[in-house]
């Protein structure tokens, strides 16, 4: 009897340590997670906390349910806590650049940085979209079904059963140059920032392009990166190319949960960039696709260092060189505690501002006759890399392309294969239909798998008469 009660101790000290050592790795992702993406909810988009962390947040895992937040509107920070006092994390709203996770810093400190960038008050000119604000659904071309339009973007709103979590929060359709359907949840505006998670990967290929353009940049020499040029690195010959098309053959698990590499850079590291970079080699370069938010990045980073290497000198490149041109004024890409931007995750614009980046794309990288990406690059971004399947990859794009030897084999078989698109978390995307001459956004927070890009876009495409 007394071996079994120490054995039954032992058992229940092993059980207990290895909880403790679980939630011990666990809850900071749970707490940077909730403080991170109330900051930027709150402060960024002005949304309701409450609301926010009920239906948002908490559906997204269950440890969220034992994290509490609290906000701090005078000085502008979220901290949340597991069990009210366990593994407190930060973020803090610094105005013109959102928020960031206080990883590595102190928040005081990180509030106390200089960040010289305004916050952007331009508001489109009364024109009409893209040029402008001005939106008429009234007088569409003659080749759309009004009726059908509308039902597919109502349904697209519609929670299919009473336990479904769609939450779709905005639709824009555009058809030529001219928006002819959209939509908002409640609570929603054109003007509300909407968060893209990997849609900022397409964006950040977007940038590139535009430092290639001005030769600061060039896609096929090894990349800028100071960890890999000692002596012997192999990691020394990767080049900017092979990082775009995620084929780098660095290691990196694309994984979102505990002790998980996506969920540690994004949510444990105060340098998302290094935390990538000190990857090792998992394969042969330029042999494997592997799907990388830790390369994205690096890419990130590569970005912000050809740009003078501070925020300030990048966002002020992307607004002139990119938003500002195309008349996006709400675009903000957050960064973290290093002072790079989250190229991988963290970009808000409003829906008419993300429809505006598909519009152009599919006017392939021109605004108003003003080449602004470089010829062919475009191109280059929607070309499938060799080492995806079914030819589902470009250079930080999603493909419809289909598989080489068997295009019907490919990920949307209903949709045309020139279709390619922005991506992210939670059903997020910009697809544009080069074919059909169209761009199709959705915004919304999906928990389940609820939610179909390819049957939506099906009724879109099948409400418009192809001419």
């Amino acid at each position: 009897m007394k071996v079994f009660k120490w054995v039954s101790i032992a058992m229940i000290i092993c059980i207990l340590g290895g909880a403790v050592y679980f939630l011990n790795g666990a809850l900071p992702i749970g707490t940077g997670y909730s403080a991170k993406y109330l900051c930027s909810q709150v402060f960024l988009a002005g949304r309701d906390p409450g609301q926010v962390f009920d239906e948002e947040v908490k559906p997204t895992h269950p440890l969220f349910s034992v994290v509490s937040p609290r906000v701090d509107y005078e000085n502008k920070t979220v901290t949340a806590k597991a069990f009210g006092f366990w593994k407190s994390m930060t973020a803090v709203y610094r105005e013109g650049c959102g928020c960031t996770l206080a990883v590595g810093i102190s928040a005081e400190a990180l509030s106390a940085q200089t960040v010289n960038i305004s916050d952007s008050k331009i508001q489109p000119v009364a024109a009409f979209w893209p040029e402008g604000s001005i939106v008429d659904l009234k007088h569409l071309p003659a080749n759309v079904n009004q009726a059908e339009l509308n039902a597919a973007i109502g349904s697209a709103f519609t929670e299919p059963g009473p336990d479904t979590q769609r939450n779709t929060r905005a639709v824009v359709v555009v058809l030529g140059d001219k928006i002819i359907a959209e939509k908002y949840a409640r609570g929603f505006d054109p003007w509300t920032p909407m968060l893209g998670w990997s849609m900022a990967k397409s964006i950040t290929s977007v940038l590139v392009g535009i430092l290639v353009k001005d030769k600061k940049l060039d896609i096929h020499l090894p990349a800028p990166v100071s960890a890999w040029k000692s002596a012997g690195d192999p990691r020394e010959k990767i080049t900017l190319d092979m990082l775009l098309r995620m084929s780098s053959g660095l290691e990196f698990e694309e994984v979102y949960g505990p002790f998980k590499d996506a969920t540690k850079m994004l949510y444990a590291s105060s340098s998302m960039a290094d935390f990538a970079t000190a990857k090792p080699l998992m394969a042969q370069m330029d042999t494997v696709w592997n799907y990388s938010s830790g390369t994205a990045n690096i890419i990130a980073r590569i970005a912000v260092d050809a740009t003078g290497g501070s925020l300030e000198n990048f966002y002020q490149f992307a607004r002139t060189r990119l938003f500002n041109r195309i008349g996006a004024f709400s675009p903000v890409i957050e960064p973290d505690a290093s002072g790079s931007i989250v190229g991988s995750s963290y970009m808000f614009a409003n829906a008419r501002d993300w429809a505006r980046f598909g519009l152009f794309l599919k006017n392939d990288g021109v605004w108003n006759n003003e080449r602004i990406l470089p010829e062919g690059w475009v191109t280059y971004a929607t070309t499938p890399t060799p080492g995806s399947p079914k030819g589902q990859y470009g250079a930080q794009f999603w493909l419809n392309a289909g598989e080489k030897k068997n295009p019907a084999n490919r990920k949307f078989p209903s949709l045309p294969p020139d279709l390619y698109y922005c991506g992210g978390f939670n059903g997020q995307i910009v697809a544009v239909i080069p074919s059909r001459d169209m761009v199709v956004v959705r915004l919304g927070v999906t928990h389940d798998d609820s939610w179909d890009h390819e049957i939506f876009i099906r009724q879109i495409l099948d409400a418009v008469k192809n001419l």
